[in-house]
């Protein structure tokens, strides 16, 4: 599936169907998945209908029905590129430096 292709309702539709076929597979009600994960079973209706969610409660869903590490399929950690490593002498990134060209503020 192509998440670039779509909109942003429709990927948070996608992740919802997939939480909620999960939440089935695994034959858990939504009241159970709400009270495991100290939100409301309205919160879970929610997320598995595409609603915009905080990122807690998706987490907190995702934690309930025992799929956390899921998430590193979905957002893997990019690391520090090697090139950045020998810039920056082993000292982690913290901030961009935004773009050049904008009188040497910074950017964003």
């Amino acid at each position: 599936m192509d998440f670039m292709d779509m909109s942003h309702e429709a990927v948070l539709s996608e992740l919802g169907g997939r939480l909620r076929r999960l939440r089935l597979n695994r034959n858990v009600t939504q009241a159970e998945v709400a009270s495991q994960a100290g939100i409301s079973r309205s919160v879970v209706q929610n997320i598995e209908g595409g609603a915009d969610c905080t990122l807690g409660s998706f987490v907190r869903v995702l934690r309930a029905l025992d799929a956390l590490d899921q998430l590193d399929g979905v957002l893997p950690d990019p690391g520090v590129s090697p090139v950045q490593l020998a810039r920056q002498q082993g000292r982690l990134r913290h901030r961009a430096t935004g773009t050049r060209g904008d009188g040497g503020k910074g950017g964003n």
